[in-house]
């Protein structure tokens, strides 16, 4: 025989809404308290008028579903080839995280992080860069430890 007590618990989650629905499936508007009218803040819904993201109103296709660890691989190969760029061209999106592309993959318990320099998604094809720079690329493996390392050559 169930616990009255669970019972009560379960009822009253099914009633809010909090049972039934996985919180990743809800849109941002449907929360219980914003359906009940308790004054507090709905996490969904802007904070400001002025706010306008455009809150997806059904599930998203993901652009990538990656391991933890890959991803962490990913931001140290990606931090250091940033910090490699001259700072006088700090500012100038040829030489951000915007013109990069990041390419992970694994083997052996190692990651395997290649960024490719992506001007062509800059306005006016990145000012400031030729040609050349334009077929130009980073490799860096990553240890099971997490140790990074560049290959060793000069782009």
């Amino acid at each position: 025989m169930l616990n009255p007590r669970f019972m009560l618990i379960a009822s009253l989650l099914v009633e809010t809404g909090l049972l039934g629905t996985p919180l990743c499936n809800r849109r941002p508007d449907a929360s219980p308290a914003a359906s009940q009218g308790t004054g507090l803040p709905d996490a969904g819904a802007p904070s400001t008028p002025e706010a306008s993201i455009p809150w997806p109103k059904q599930d998203l296709p993901p652009l990538a579903t990656l391991e933890g660890p890959a991803v962490q691989a990913a931001q140290a190969a990606l931090q250091e080839v940033l910090k490699r760029f001259p700072k006088e061209s700090e500012g100038q999106c040829a030489f951000s995280a915007k013109a990069l592309e990041v390419v992970i993959g694994q083997e052996a318990g190692w990651y395997f992080v290649r960024i490719n320099r992506r001007v062509d998604r800059c306005p006016g094809f990145g000012s400031g860069v030729t040609g050349l720079e334009t077929d130009w690329f980073e490799l860096y493996a990553v240890s099971p430890e997490g140790k990074l390392e560049r290959y060793p050559y000069q782009p």
